[in-house]
């Protein structure tokens, strides 16, 4: 059976921060020093918990609103992805507040692409199973208008493939800002099927 590879890619956690409410319709992502999380995630966040309704990404799967399994804990993009957008858009930088991260790293390549069930995993232990990809979405195209103005309607087609990824706590810890995340690899061969 394979199993999962330590790797020598690994990120500095650059930024962390919680979305607290979805009371409208734009992001009110709020930066935070420290990350405590448990099995549920953050407490305290929009996207804790255990489980979720469904949303219109598994609409396939489960019909709108169904109670499923919490795969969508957290929400993390690259620095470097982000400056890919923001320049994409043209406004000068993008506060991962807006998009309603959890956590912003930089130095990994290519961060939006890292296959579903990778770890990252802190000093402490703290471990985060990437789900999948993260597809962008309008609300925070929403809040760049607020912000940014008219550039933040380019945001949606500007973050394809650039947009993170989701995660859910494998192993509870904290998370610190400027601390090392490791990235481990399932030592499987990519799907061959079509």
């Amino acid at each position: 059976m394979p199993a999962l590879v330590p790797t020598e890619h690994s990120a500095k956690v650059t930024w962390l921060g919680r979305v607290p409410h979805r009371d409208r319709k734009a992001v009110d992502g709020m930066a935070v020093e420290a990350m405590p999380l448990d099995f549920g995630g953050m407490e305290g966040e929009f996207h804790a918990g255990l489980t979720r309704p469904s949303c219109g990404r598994v609409t396939s799967q489960h019909p709108k609103g169904t109670e499923i399994a919490n795969v969508r804990q957290i929400s993390i993009i690259a620095a470097e992805e982000l400056a890919i957008i923001a320049e994409r858009i043209g406004v000068a930088r993008l506060d991962p507040a807006w998009l309603g991260a959890s956590i912003c790293i930089e130095g990994i390549e290519d961060f939006s692409h890292v296959p579903p069930s990778a770890r990252l995993q802190g000093p402490d232990g703290v471990t985060l199973v990437v789900d999948m990809q993260n597809e962008p979405c309008q609300l925070p195209a929403m809040t760049i208008v607020e912000q940014e103005g008219e550039a933040g309607k380019k945001f949606k087609a500007a973050a394809e493939g650039l947009r993170g990824v989701t995660a859910w706590v494998e192993r509870p810890g904290t998370l610190r800002i400027g601390e090392t995340l490791r990235l481990h690899l399932p030592g499987q061969r990519a799907w061959a099927g079509s």
